[in-house]
């Protein structure tokens, strides 16, 4: 194809100045164009101003003035002072050019001049560089010939004296052997120099290391490994190698270290601990774990001093520090109020706060350690624990009696001594602490404060008014009767203790209640017992660690720091710890950490072996235990850990031989995912108590059908698993005795079998009850009737003292005289205890 593509070429008809141009397409299509041609419009110039020289700028004798580009005529309508800026300019252009391409010279030389300088301060290097390189083979070379002639002296020394025949075939003389290898060296150094300015001469005038010492080829030895070789020789020139002092070292030792570590405590090579334990007969690579005995063989054996240490060493940094007398100052007393449930523990702290605590429990009960700081009216501080009264709440009481001073004992005088009364007494004596008996709600008619004070007697508890040396007090939490007497009793008891703690050390405190709150993470409820707690301390507690971020009064108000005795909230944990552990504040995070994950590694393992059985025989027998027995699986979460804990131990008292309560996971916190996913995969129901499911669990719940039931009393809670777990029981089946029937005569009859003629002596014969076959007063058969007949009617039932025909379902061996005995069963639904 053509570039124009088929298409004719535009040309111009009729002459240069026709008017028209037709242009021809594809397909017979034209095209006129109108042309219309103008004449080039001629400019006469003006003539020269008489001011212009003739020749400035211009290459005409005539004198008139030319363009400025080369030899071009003047353009027209240019004034002659325009036309002479035009040419200063291009004046000036042309100074400038000049003056840059000299300086672009200057420029370029001063580079040069640069360039070889530093090209002749290489070369002068590299040429000092060689000198030193030769110098320092010239001196390697000379000691090693020296070397050399020492040690064939001393062969020479010891060999006896040849003959001289042999003598003249070795060269006749000791000289020539050693001008020999100093020819070769000298040879074989300038082959070696001679290769080296050899590379195609791209580096010829560079002389390396590696050829100055080597003979070219392959990987030379370094300067540093030459001077070892050397000083080797020197040594064993003068008669043998120095050995160097080793250096004793104390290696500390734990209960297991891989074997890497321990040559790294002894600063040994690897390998050479390794050949220690393959000579010991322990193959063991550098990676793998070796006992404390055998590392302490290898150590000694490495001539070494060894220090034993523990993993629970690490706990050492928590000391157990002995103040000095002169350091403590008194601190208020720690009062735990204890006694049965409903006797009004925490309405008899209300009345001594002006609060109202039993509002804001559900049902009216206490489900959680409350701790609180009274100031009376005589400016004494008391603080306060309120423990629960539930029978499931046991570990609590126990905890608040452990952390006190003083124990007020709640007996309601209308009870007089309940089951957790006599408890809450036992946990004072186990504590050691002093106890006040107050005998509430002696407003009430009802009450008989004496028949408390007998009651108590049972219990090795004599009160004041029984001769005795426990302080009681009668007091009413609603009319306000002896509060003020107790708050003295209280007082006086305290100054008989004398409590002291030294404010100025490290803190230290027990965690009377946890919880995780869903904006401020895991709280902490701790008393402080000594020392002083402070934002911004490091602290340990239980498997736990963290920094007080924030320190919280029972009032709610945030303070700086918690002095002894003073209840406070502590945020700042990693993790929620349990109710009872001890709060221990560290100088570093790093030791905090340290003590935490020991203490987590510990517990894991024994959790583990608690749960591992230990023979075969045990897991069989547990197999088969479990067998018979049905289980009720759940999942607790609660809104703090005393009450997780309450609720886990009173589950697991629920259930027999038969039925039992498995609790596969107790948390804090909301119900989770996790949680339901836990749940549905075990055929659980989850368990929240004062806690609730967030909206992604309830949506995932209500599509995989787990139930979530939510409480609020710990009462509701365990008898609604009770009821649940006594719908696992098998029912009890009961038989009651209906009648007795005599075999007379047995007849054989077609189609049915033997058919028994029979008596009924006592009580009635019913044909849908059981029956037994009496031979001689044993049972040789239990089963149901087949027919019952009267005459030759089948019937439901025949009363006693008439004749009927029985027939026996899958049994034909019966004779006259024999009895059967007619039972109905019954079943009868189980509940448990």
């Amino acid at each position: 194809m053509s570039d124009n593509d088929g298409k004719k070429t535009l040309g111009l008809r009729g002459g240069a100045r026709s008017g028209n141009v037709k242009q021809s397409f594809s397909h017979g299509r034209t095209k006129n164009v109108v042309v219309e041609t103008k004449r080039k419009r001629v400019v006469v110039p003006k003539p020269a101003a008489p001011g212009v020289k003739p020749g400035a700028g211009s290459a005409s004798s005539a004198g008139a003035p030319k363009a400025p580009l080369g030899g071009a005529k003047r353009p027209a309508g240019i004034s002659d002072a325009e036309m002479e800026r035009r040419l200063k300019a291009l004046q000036a252009a042309k100074a400038r050019e000049a003056e840059e391409a000299a300086r672009r010279e200057a420029e370029e030389k001063a580079r040069a001049e640069e360039r070889a300088r530093q090209r002749a301060e290489k070369e002068a290097k590299e040429r000092e560089q060689r000198e030193a390189e030769e110098r320092l083979k010239a001196k390697a070379e000379e000691e090693e010939r020296k070397a050399r002639e020492a040690a064939e002296a001393a062969k020479r020394a010891a060999e006896p004296a040849p003959a001289p025949q042999a003598r003249e075939e070795r060269g006749g003389g000791g000289a020539k052997p050693s001008s020999a290898p100093r020819k070769t060296d000298r040879d074989n150094d300038r082959n070696t120099r001679g290769k080296g300015r050899d590379d195609g001469g791209r580096r010829s005038g560079k002389l390396t290391l590696n050829q100055a010492l080597g003979a070219g080829g392959g990987r030379q030895k370094s300067m540093a490994a030459m001077k070892r070789k050397q000083e080797r020789a020197r040594q064993k020139a003068m008669g043998g190698t120095q050995q160097r002092e080793k250096v004793v070292r104390e290696v500390k030792l734990p209960e297991a270290i891989t074997v890497a570590e321990l040559a790294n405590r002894m600063t040994e090579k690897v390998g050479d601990v390794v050949k220690a334990l393959m000579n010991n007969g322990i193959m063991a690579t550098q990676n793998q774990t070796i006992d404390q005995d055998t590392a302490e063989l290898i150590i000694e054996e490495f001539g070494h001093t060894v220090t034993r240490v523990s993993d629970a060493d690490v706990e050492d940094v928590i000391k157990e520090i002995v103040d000095d007398e002169a350091d403590l100052k008194p601190r208020p007393p720690v009062i735990t109020i204890m006694g049965h449930v409903d006797h009004g523990k925490t309405s008899l702290l209300d009345a001594i706060r002006d609060a109202k605590v039993t509002a804001g429990e559900a049902g009216g009960i206490t489900q959680h350690i409350g701790a609180y700081q009274v100031i009376t009216d005589s400016g004494a501080i008391l603080s306060f624990l309120d423990t629960p009264g539930h029978a499931a709440f046991t570990s609590m009481r126990s905890r608040g009696a452990q952390v006190t001073d003083i124990v007020v004992l709640v007996v309601a005088a209308d009870d007089a001594v309940m089951p957790q009364t006599v408890e809450a007494i036992n946990h004072a004596k186990a504590a050691e602490v002093p106890m006040i008996v107050a005998i509430n709600k002696i407003d009430k008619p009802e009450a008989n404060p004496t028949k408390v004070r007998t009651d108590l007697l049972q219990h090795e508890v004599i009160v004041e008014e029984m001769s005795g040396d426990v302080q009681d007090v009668e007091v009413s939490a609603i009319s306000g009767q002896g509060l003020d007497q107790l708050l003295e009793a209280i007082a006086l008891q305290a100054e008989i203790l004398e409590l002291k703690a030294n404010p100025d050390r490290a803190a230290q405190g027990a965690v009377i209640e946890a919880q995780l709150d869903v904006g401020r993470g895991p709280v902490a409820t701790v008393l402080v017992q000594n020392g002083t707690l402070r934002q911004g301390d490091i602290f340990v507690v239980g498997e736990q660690y963290g920094k007080v971020r924030a320190l919280i009064n029972d009032k709610g108000e945030r303070i700086k720091e918690a002095g002894p005795s003073v209840p406070v909230e502590v945020l700042g944990l990693n993790g929620t710890p349990e109710a009872g552990d001890v709060l221990n504040v560290t100088e570093t995070e790093a030791q905090a950490r340290e003590i935490a994950e020991y203490r987590a590694n510990v517990a894991k393992e024994k959790r583990a072996a608690a749960g591992a059985a230990t023979t075969l025989e045990q897991l069989m027998q547990k197999a088969k235990d479990d067998e018979n027995v049905s289980e009720l699986p759940v999942l607790v979460k609660a809104d703090v850990q005393g009450s997780s804990e309450a609720i886990v131990q009173a589950l697991e008292k629920v259930g027999n031989d038969e039925v039992r309560v498995r609790v596969l996971h107790s948390g804090v916190g909301a119900i989770t995912e996790t949680d339901v996913g836990l749940a549905e995969a075990s055929g659980a129901p989850v368990i929240g108590f004062n806690v609730r499911a967030n909206a992604s669990a309830r949506n995932v719940a209500n599509q995989k059908g787990v139930e979530i039931r939510y409480y609020s009393v710990i009462y509701d809670l365990v008898d609604d698993v009770k009821a649940a777990a006594s719908g696992l029981l098998s029912a009890e089946v009961r038989e009651t005795f209906i009648g007795y029937a005599e075999i007379k005569e047995v007849f054989k009859v077609s189609g049915v079998g033997k058919v028994a003629g029979c008596l009924v002596t006592e009580g009635v014969a019913r044909r849908s009850a059981g029956v037994r076959l009496l031979r001689d007063n044993v049972v040789i058969h239990e089963g149901t009737l087949k027919t019952l007949k009267r005459f030759k009617d089948e019937v439901a039932e025949v009363q006693s003292g008439q004749e009927c025909g029985m027939a026996f379902e899958n049994y034909d061996d019966i004779r006259p005289k024999d009895v059967i005995e007619i039972f109905e069963r019954e079943e009868v639904e189980r509940k448990l205890d």
